[in-house]
């Protein structure tokens, strides 16, 4: 069911006049277009980020194939570049799914994925060029229902005055349920409300902000967040599938006309993370822990290099090699696709002893970089941070892989954790340098070594939400020292963004009064935040100043345990009680470590 107008439209006036047009297009290997009048309902996923990025997400290739396979017509969106913006504002002509180039508020369902705060006002654009009405409460009964998901579902409260109904946990049980509960309530007579909430009363993984109101003490800070119907739960619980085999992988993923981030195809193996880290937010959310079998993963590998032609595989996993049947997967893998060319990548990578026989396992493959994420160098700050790691594990595993052709190491720290000292930002250097030597010691060159240093954000429901952010005065002084300490000309220190950690923090942990802040900053030109070419701190910087937002209130101040948090009435699996002994916990080895000093 082809929007032909529209399409011709786009062709002739628009497309001519901005950069990689084919981003716009549709049509790609794989696609699926379908005739809306056949379909059990329409559904266009919307990514809040560009074409090359959302691509590259392997989530949405799974709804996607899922939504489509079930019968629904589903499509994609994502944020246009400032060009096509422009362009679209300019003819007056509105955001479509690619498939069929139908506007965004003629679908039943438009559902955000959303991976990443800073992002957000890329949502406020989407909605405004797909003609939906940028505040919940100003649509009408039978307008599109706005749907979000994903990690920045863990506090939807910013976003609250934008989205009708969050999905809170796993995607693919969650999202059939509610279209089909949406599709078919269409033209009952039923209002906007009546709908919501019949959809939240009948699931505990659906929150609805409008039925829901924080109230706030005279200091700022939270009393509760008060139900105003009774038919709605109380508090929401993830959505959570039971087997990871009961959700097909997509095996014709779909195959995009231009370069993306990832360019290649992606297996999740696992889902959740045996261990605990307390800085992490996924393997809090992400619980149970939950895998796939190594024939149905090979079995879909295979399909999926059939029906794309792609030339590297990705198995995706907070900590692939903790996948229970590792060895014999990367084995059964390398048997399998190396005779034809194609690669297999890790990502993510844990490093334990397994480290040094994953070399041998993938020995006769095209070899890059090793990529590894010790994230701290410190023996007590691990302990901290609860990722026990052994360096020697490190260091052997790094020498295996010089031994067998790989040349280039890329290590993930952070820095501005809680309880940081020199001695952590020291021990950055020392081991990035430690195995530039180790390569030297093995081919007689200095091995090319990357520490990536991030700047550290308290996710919400994580044991240091109740901390702050580390302020840029510190971060400055903390990216100064690791560059100078650094000896060795192969070893490169790479330090994130300081104003956008600064912003993310606050977009993070902020509650509904920031909406109108990001709300602001949007209408005053902030899109694609993500973008160094496209970010102007400033700008947000002046909006919160003038709407009378303080930032430190929100993203910079520690938090006592007893506070109530915006996105408390989101429950995980362990509660906030165990967040709270975490946190407590972290407090007494804190004050260990400085008594050491």
């Amino acid at each position: 069911m082809l929007n032909q107008e529209l399409k011709d439209q786009i062709v002739a006036r628009v497309l001519p006049a901005v950069l990689t047009p084919a981003q716009y297009v549709g049509g790609e290997l794989n696609s699926v277009a379908k005739d809306h009048r056949t379909a059990r309902g329409t559904v266009c996923l919307a990514f809040p980020d560009t074409y090359a990025l959302g691509m590259s997400h392997h989530g949405l290739q799974v709804l996607y194939s899922l939504m489509n396979a079930q019968g629904w017509a589903c499509e994609r969106v994502f944020t246009p570049l400032p060009d096509f913006e422009a362009a679209l504002r300019k003819h007056n002509l509105p955001l479509y799914g690619l498939e069929t180039f139908t506007p965004l508020n003629q679908y039943d369902v438009l559902g955000f994925s959303l991976q990443y705060e800073i992002c957000y006002t890329n949502v406020l654009t989407m909605l405004d060029l797909g003609g939906i009405a940028l505040h919940a409460e100003d649509r009408s009964a039978d307008d599109t229902l706005v749907i979000a998901g994903g990690p920045g579902a863990q506090n939807p409260e910013l976003l609250a005055p934008f989205i009708d109904l969050f999905v809170i946990g796993d995607g693919e049980p969650s999202l059939p349920v509610v279209a089909e509960m949406w599709t078919e309530m269409k033209g009952s007579g039923l209002s906007r409300d009546e709908k919501l909430a019949r959809i939240a009363g009948a699931v505990d993984w659906a929150y609805v902000p409008r039925f829901y109101q924080p109230i706030y003490k005279e200091d700022g800070t939270i009393l509760e967040v008060r139900r105003t119907r009774d038919d709605v739960p109380e508090a929401i619980r993830p959505c959570v599938i039971r087997g990871l085999d009961e959700i097909p992988l997509p095996t014709r993923p779909i195959v995009p006309f231009v370069e993306t981030a990832h360019d290649r195809i992606a297996i999740e193996i696992m889902r959740g993370c045996p261990w605990q880290c307390r800085f992490c937010q996924s393997t809090v959310i992400k619980r149970p822990l939950r895998y796939r079998t190594v024939e149905n993963i090979v079995q879909s590998a295979m399909e999926s290099y059939l029906s794309t032609g792609y030339d590297e595989i990705s198995l995706l996993s907070l900590s692939s090699s903790d996948y229970p049947h590792f060895e014999e997967l990367v084995s059964r893998m390398s048997e399998v696709f190396t005779p034809l060319g194609v690669k297999i990548s890790l990502p993510s990578l844990r490093i334990t002893e397994m480290l040094k026989k994953i070399p041998a396992l993938l020995a006769e493959g095209r070899r890059g970089g090793l990529t590894l994420a010790p994230e701290v160098a410190r023996d007590d700050m691990r302990e901290q941070i609860r990722k026990p790691i052994d360096n020697r594990d490190l260091y052997d595993g790094c020498a295996e892989a010089f031994r067998r052709g790989w040349r280039k190491v890329k290590l993930y720290f952070m820095c501005g954790l809680p309880g940081e000292r020199q001695a952590d930002l020291d021990g950055i250097v020392e081991m990035a340098e430690t195995i530039s030597r180790i390569g030297k010691e093995v081919t007689g060159r200095y091995a090319e070594v990357t520490a990536s240093v991030s700047n550290f954000i308290p996710k919400p429901h994580t044991p240091y939400q109740w901390n702050g952010v580390k302020g840029r005065d510190y971060l400055r002084w903390a990216h100064k020292y690791l560059r100078s300490r650094v000896r060795i000309r192969s070893v490169n220190v790479k330090c994130h963004d300081i104003e956008r950690s600064q912003l993310e923090g606050i977009l993070t942990r902020g509650d509904r009064r920031v909406s109108a802040a990001l709300e602001s900053a949007w209408r005053r030109g902030a899109r694609l935040d993500a973008w160094s070419e496209h970010f102007n701190p400033q700008l947000w910087w002046q909006t919160f100043d003038d709407l009378g937002i303080d930032v430190d209130f929100y993203s910079h101040r520690d938090r006592p345990v007893e506070e109530v948090l915006p996105w408390d009435h989101i429950q995980i699996k362990y509660g906030r009680d165990y967040l709270a002994k975490e946190q407590t916990r972290s407090v007494v080895q804190l004050g260990a470590m400085a008594d050491a000093v």
